[in-house]
């Protein structure tokens, strides 16, 4: 490396973790900063140096921008890593960590606030001919501004607010009747979530497929595309379900989407990994959503089927290295699926579950692989996002990833917490998606608890186990026994508490 030598990483869990592994391999010192309620996490154990931020909040600790600035520079840093999340898309971080002198892995802060502005990004994306959904290219809070176009774009319309993602300030809007009722809740959704009540109006696509692609750029003028992740199962607007490639695209409509994303990445001048999300319709018309100005949490897919490690790329592109590879080395190798386990009872509108895990085993094998950053004994909080692990599968075509991950869900062994387990290994053996004909509203097509429990008894191994506690609510009160005597148990299925 020229210039790094010691990374400090601004972020928990899975990530931070990840992060570290990378940054190790590359001969790098690690500097992890955890909050009160982190203090024994993995990914504090696992770097060189670690320092404590205060609180538990995500406002006293990890969003708290000079704590962590002034650590950096206690310490020497010669880089920080956002990870995803937090600050990680927060053009003020970046420009402040430049401006103390220390390099921000990562996209500069110019190009973090175009594409952190929906409507800036699709105006300055218009220049390379990028196709965009039909809309209101301004973002406003105005009525008067709006009433007269939504009739223009037609219904149904989508409402989502200009400063934000996940789902939050978002609302579908199927009659002109409702309409002002659902811009009301939408503006006050934004100014809560994200202190900008502004939206803008864009018509929403029916039976929509939700198709992003990763690129790479350095500061040499350089930049790919590493094909794109399917990320169409979704709740509340979130994913829970990614794999790479794409049942759904072709040779011919890759090239022409992987185009697109480099030149949206071309556009506001990019350095470093970053995300070019894309709308699909059932006739594959395809529509430019947003960028996302840093690491995906799906990036692993994509790391699985190109054998690229994204973190060391984005930190040698960070230290002024040119990529490696060209387009033209990029290759696609077999399938990949990663499956976001989430502590969320999904049979209760996937509402977040706390607890401590009191027992925590992951799968293993060939091609399986788990990101996470907890153990057994640590509790997951109410302060941060409920997602315990990712779960990455690879095999060498599709059939034989869905086969894995369902293998792979079957040697979770989780108590403590509800998870999302009982959905994934629901989802990814449902015809819809092994056939590859889904989209974003799988979950409200598809997925309620009749629906599970219908699946829970054709099960044989779940009757033969006899644990019926998922279903009907019962508890298990020897579940440390039961890891001894009842080995073949899918003990995720019990839910124990």
């Amino acid at each position: 490396m020229k210039n790094i030598k010691k990374v400090l990483i601004a972020n928990r869990g899975e990530i931070a973790l990840r992060i570290i592994r990378s940054i190790k391999e590359l001969g790098i010192k690690s500097v992890a900063v955890f909050s009160e309620v982190d203090r024994t996490a993995p990914h504090v154990l696992a770097a060189d140096e670690a320092v404590c931020l205060g609180g538990n909040t995500a406002a006293e600790s990890y969003l708290d921008i000079q704590k962590i600035l002034n650590i950096a520079k206690e310490l020497n840093i010669d880089a920080i890593h956002p990870g995803y999340g937090f600050l990680s898309e927060n053009a003020d971080f970046a420009q402040k960590v430049e401006d103390a002198g220390i390099i921000f892995i990562g996209p500069s802060a110019s190009s973090i606030q175009i594409m952190g502005s929906k409507i800036e990004a699709k105006n300055t994306v218009k220049a390379y001919n990028i196709p965009l959904v039909p809309g209101i290219d301004e973002a406003t809070q105005d009525l008067d501004v709006i009433r007269p176009k939504i009739n223009e774009i037609g219904f149904p319309l989508l409402i989502k607010a200009s400063a934000g993602g996940g789902g939050k300030g978002m609302r579908i809007v199927e009659t002109e009747e409702e309409f002002e009722e659902q811009l009301e809740r939408a503006i006050s959704e934004a100014k809560a979530a994200f202190g900008d009540g502004t939206v803008f109006v864009e018509k929403y696509i029916t039976s929509p497929k939700h198709i992003e692609f990763q690129i790479l750029a350095d500061k040499h003028g350089n930049v790919v595309h590493l094909f794109e992740r399917e990320c169409s199962i979704q709740r509340r607007h979130q994913k829970v379900i990614e794999e790479a490639p794409s049942i759904f695209l072709d040779e011919k409509l890759r090239a022409e989407m992987g185009k697109c994303a480099v030149d949206v990445a071309k556009s506001c001048n990019y350095v470093g990994a970053g995300t070019v999300e894309f709308i699909m319709d059932s006739n594959k018309n395809y529509y430019f959503l947003e960028m996302n100005t840093r690491l995906q949490v799906e990036h692993a897919v994509t790391e699985e089927i190109t054998d690229v490690d994204l973190v060391k790329e984005q930190i040698k592109v960070s230290d002024g290295h040119p990529l490696s590879f060209t387009q033209d080395d990029l290759k696609i190798n077999g399938h990949a699926i990663e499956i976001r386990v989430y502590a969320e009872d999904s049979e209760n509108g996937f509402m977040p579950d706390t607890g401590t895990l009191s027992t925590y085993q992951i799968p293993q094998g060939y091609g399986t692989r788990v990101d996470d950053g907890y153990q057994e004994g640590n509790d997951v909080s109410i302060y941060y996002d409920p997602m315990i692990s990712k779960l990455i599968v690879r095999a060498d075509n599709r059939d034989n990833a869905i086969d894995k991950a369902l293998r792979s869900i079957d040697e979770y062994i989780i108590a403590g917490v509800k998870t999302t387990l009982p959905f994934a290994s629901f989802a990814i053996n449902h015809e819809a998606f092994r056939t590859g004909n889904f989209d974003t509203n799988f979950i409200s097509k598809y997925y309620s608890k009749d629906s599970l429990k219908q699946t829970m008894e054709n099960d044989e191994e779940f009757i033969a186990s006899g644990i019926a506690g998922l279903l009907f609510n019962e508890e298990n009160k020897n579940i440390e026994t039961q890891h001894q005597t009842e080995g073949t148990v899918n003990k995720w299925k019990t839910r124990a508490k």
